[in-house]
């Protein structure tokens, strides 16, 4: 029912003719064509202290936010964790109780 089906390279019948040779052709040059016009060279940023202030601002606010998810994330597994272990605490409690009244 599940066995795979092989392929099967089926053999040359006829004979097997070599490939086609291509001859070389020559390259015509065409007219010239004139050299492409100098790109504008795009503005420097100005950093003034202004900007310089806004960066390192908005720098820290993004790392103090990453770091409030990241110890949110590694809180909510700790407690998690705890609630865990305080329900196999119990559990534990009540099978061994159970078994020690029969």
């Amino acid at each position: 029912m599940l066995r795979p089906k092989i392929p099967t390279n089926p053999i040359p019948t006829g004979r097997v003719m070599p490939p086609v040779l291509v001859e070389p052709t020559t390259v015509v040059p065409s007219a010239q064509v004139p050299p492409p016009a100098p790109m504008q060279s795009r503005p420097t940023v100005q950093l003034t202290p202004g900007t310089a202030l806004a960066l390192v601002g908005s720098g820290t606010a993004a790392v103090l936010v990453v770091g409030a998810v990241l110890v949110s994330m590694l809180l909510a597994v700790a407690i998690t964790s705890a609630s865990v272990a305080v329900c196999a605490l119990v559990i534990r409690s009540l099978v061994t109780a159970d078994a020690k009244r029969r």
